[in-house]
């Protein structure tokens, strides 16, 4: 048998599935979408492999290949096309087509979990329950599960995966699941490799927060950064750390690839990416760096300065305080978010206010972040600027913090 499938974990995971069941007789090409159809046409017109059972797991071909996989079916010939894309739900219209986005029990799905359900239906391959635990934590990762369940070793496969060769990984796999069929766990030297490399992508993450520029891409506002390096972790981490953005674009330009990626319901990663030619899943999604990417990711966004990270050692200019929070980005423009006595939240923008009020602390902030790519000011910054606004020793300003903010409030009220 012969499986074209993709090159991170789940696509691995079909990989592993393959070998499980047909052992020897098992070739498996890992691909990208870049080389995906040629290999494919390649095979499927080699007379040679005319007779060979053929499938192909978590990757969408193009018109021109799916037209040549339909043919080959109608000539007698096998072909079986597993995906759980929603941009690849066009394939159930054929025969050979399974794509399945999620389960009837609501539970999302991945490649991994699809190809063995439907070896195991066609009497392929045994259950196995540790195979099913390991399926099950592709699957988590694959779908994000893992990060609502808080379920870290799922996480940890996947980190794994990609601190080892993926041959190396791959027999380590295999002979585990071969040689204990009841249960599936990490080794102890795993654990500590994986403890030192979370360490690595912790002072990633911080890394590239403080490179990632914020700008208006259509309809959405949305960080980029160039990474080269645990995309799906950072683009998780980043998107938590800026709730305002609706998406993380993060660029490859070695590769000339573009990962995107989302924690919002409302924003559609999958559907963005299908205007770059790419596809994916609604929270996470890529495409290539196509020249109109290039433009609209690294041209159009190259004189913009990245914004400060949020002071996080203040003492007096801090989020939620009673008297306010004041926030500055790169024009050197300030805002202030100021409590009012009925529970909501109003924005003072360069001395005026905004129309606008709010019912929590946090949808100002966002509001703030949003229109104007701020971050909230250090103390000594601010506290500096306020003793040389007011001509006043910087041991007062601190002293009389409180109510000189509110004679700033009240300047604000009469310029309205």
């Amino acid at each position: 048998m012969k499986l074209f499938t993709d090159i991170d974990l789940d696509g691995l995971g079909c990989g592993i599935i393959a070998k499980l069941a047909f052992g020897e007789e098992a070739y498996v090409s890992y691909c990208s979408y870049r080389v995906l159809n040629q290999r494919v046409e390649n095979f499927i017109e080699n007379p040679d492999f005319h007779n060979t059972e053929t499938y192909i797991t978590d990757l969408a071909v193009n018109e021109k290949v799916e037209k040549k996989l339909e043919q080959r079916f109608k000539e007698g010939r096998h072909i079986k096309v597993i995906d759980h894309h929603v941009t690849a739900m066009h394939f159930n219209k054929y025969a050979w087509g399974t794509v399945i986005p999620e389960y009837e029990t609501g539970k999302k799905t991945c490649a991994t979990s699809l190809f063995y359900d439907y070896l195991v239906s066609q009497n392929k391959i045994k259950r196995s329950k540790a195979l099913e635990e390991f399926i099950d934590l592709v699957r988590q990762y694959d779908t994000w599960e893992w990060d609502a369940n808080n379920n870290v070793t799922a996480k940890r496969l996947n980190d794994l995966f990609y601190i080892i060769d993926r041959e190396p990984f791959e027999e380590s796999i295999l002979k585990r699941l071969r040689e204990n069929p009841e249960t599936f766990t990490l080794t102890e030297t795993e654990n500590l490799l994986l403890d030192v490399e979370e360490k690595k992508i912790e002072r990633y993450i911080n890394s590239k927060n403080r490179q990632m520029v914020q700008t208006l891409t259509e309809e959405y506002c949305v960080g980029i950064v160039h990474a080269e390096q645990y995309l799906s972790e950072l683009g998780n981490a980043l998107n938590k750390l800026n709730p305002h953005l609706d998406m993380i674009v993060l660029l490859n330009v070695g590769t000339k690839k573009v990962g995107l990626r989302t924690i919002h319901d409302h924003v559609d990663v999958s559907e963005f990416a299908t205007r770059f030619g790419g596809g994916g899943h609604p929270k996470a999604s890529g495409c290539d760096l196509t020249p109109d990417a290039f433009e609209k990711f690294v041209v159009n966004v190259f004189p913009i300065q990245p914004a400060k990270l949020d002071a996080d050692r203040n003492e007096i200019n801090v989020k939620g305080a009673s008297y306010g929070s004041s926030y500055e980005n790169r024009k050197g423009e300030v805002s202030f978010i100021h409590p009012l006595s009925d529970g909501m939240y109003e924005v003072i923008h360069q001395g005026k206010k905004i129309t606008e009020a709010f019912d929590s602390y946090e949808k100002a902030e966002y509001f703030i972040k949003r229109n104007y790519t701020s971050w909230l000011r250090y103390d000594n910054d601010y506290l500096f600027q306020l003793s040389s606004d007011l001509s006043l020793p910087l041991e007062k300003v601190k002293k009389n913090y409180e109510s000189i903010i509110k004679k700033v409030i009240a300047s604000a009220d009469k310029k309205e």
